[in-house]
């Protein structure tokens, strides 16, 4: 049982209690997610600071549950965490209500199109529709993207409270240094007056970013919704860019109100 001053003396002064088991798989899960590679159980005892023994048993239950898996002699991350992050009902009610929109979406411009939360610093891309005539460009689901540079990520910051807006440019920035942050604000704001953002692409050349924002009753972004515009020279009649802007806009209009009722 935990005494009541233990309790207090946890909110006082921070948690006083350890899970060193709990520990060890959340070391191991998170060296795996930022690991470009299989890593062998002694690559992760080392990363770690830990002997083999200490990580053994660990490994073997992180195996069981199928969080990871033997690749050979070498252990990878499974997408079990990004299928149970799919099953929280926010992230699930979103997707359940994008797709339809989206699929309809990339038909009528045929442009791929793609869908973005915050996530500590970076955003996620948790769903996409490609090309439907086959020839484009599109992102992968589960992608992390910038947040200062890209055009929905400027989104996700525009349309948040200032606390929020902060909170998430200093999240960022630690991600991503070298911004003149003075003049982000002032291009925050310009999206936020505009309601969307659109502009060439910072990461590939030839590219026109897109971006709406996807709101909550308060008005706050809760995902944005993009079209990577890349124009075909072999194609003729195609939806310009600023027939995408309106087509897209409707689309992000529409997704808002099934969700919040906006």
């Amino acid at each position: 049982m935990v005494r009541k001053d233990d309790r207090d003396n946890e909110h006082k002064d921070g948690p006083t209690y350890q899970a060193p088991a709990l520990e060890k798989g959340l070391d191991i899960i998170e060296l795996l997610a930022q690991s470009g590679e299989p890593l062998s159980r002694s690559d992760i005892a080392k990363s770690l600071g830990r002997s083999v023994g200490e990580i053994y048993r660990m490994l073997h239950q992180l195996v069981q549950r199928k969080y990871i898996a033997l690749a050979g002699d070498s252990y990878v991350l499974t997408t079990k965490l990004f299928e149970l992050s799919h099953h929280y009902p926010p992230t699930q009610r979103l997707l359940t209500e994008a797709t339809p929109v989206m699929h309809k979406l990339a038909g009528d411009i045929d442009q791929s199109c793609h869908l973005t939360v915050y996530s500590q610093g970076r955003q996620l891309v948790i769903a996409k529709v490609d090309v439907p005539s086959g020839m484009g460009f599109s992102v992968r689901v589960g992608s992390e993207l910038d947040v200062l540079v890209s055009a929905s990520g400027r989104v996700l910051l525009s349309f948040q409270d200032s606390e929020t807006r902060k909170l998430r440019i200093s999240e960022s920035h630690l991600c991503e240094t070298g911004q003149d942050l003075e003049a982000l604000h002032s291009t925050l704001e310009d999206i936020a007056k505009r309601g969307f953002e659109a502009a060439p692409s910072g990461q590939v050349r030839g590219l026109f970013a897109i971006s709406y924002p996807i709101l909550d009753l308060r008005g706050h972004a809760i995902a944005a919704l993009t079209v990577p515009y890349a124009d075909r020279i072999d194609l003729s009649g195609r939806k310009s860019q600023k027939d995408v802007e309106v087509i897209l806009a409707d689309a992000a209009r529409l997704l808002t109100a099934r969700l919040s009722g906006v």
